[in-house]
């Protein structure tokens, strides 16, 4: 599985898909619902932007959850969580929750997949931000998730 909250979905994500997928006969993508961060995006809009980034990708199940990434895994029967990383940053927070999680659950391994060099500076925060000021963003992101951005900045600007 490869769990984040995708607010919003960047090349970045849709990369470590992809390559996640190639390594597994089955991927969950999990979008995490938590209730305490402010998303831009619902649940299900972050769930229709991946999905329509990735329409080949057939070994992919898309699917919101709320709690614990551990819990779903073994709910799930699933025994690897996917994390990308981007730098040395982004490894030591995920390697602290690996071995959180695997506290909580011994029988789920983590992979860390290290991101693509052009994707290395991207960030969900800083896309934002660039759509919210009128920037051009729309190199990191894919055409589903561009024009979602659009729209929703457009909305606010009203």
């Amino acid at each position: 599985m490869f769990p984040g909250t995708f607010d919003p979905p960047t090349k970045g994500h849709i990369n470590i898909i992809e390559r996640a997928a190639a390594l597994f006969d089955e991927l969950y993508v999990v979008i995490a619902d938590n209730i305490a961060k402010k998303c831009l995006f619902t649940t299900e809009e972050r769930k229709a932007m991946i999905e329509e980034s990735l329409p080949d990708v057939e070994n992919m199940k898309v699917m919101v959850h709320q709690g614990l990434t551990v819990d779903f895994a073994a709910k799930h029967g699933i025994d690897v969580i996917v994390r990308g990383v981007r730098a040395m940053n982004d490894f030591s927070y995920e390697f602290e929750l690996a071995m959180t999680n695997k506290m909580l659950n011994p029988d789920v391994d983590v992979v860390f997949i290290p991101t693509d060099p052009q994707y290395f500076l991207i960030r969900s925060s800083q896309i934002k931000e660039m759509a919210e000021f009128g920037a051009d963003f729309s190199p990191m992101v894919p055409e589903p998730v561009r024009r979602r951005l659009k729209e929703k900045f457009s909305e606010k600007r009203g």
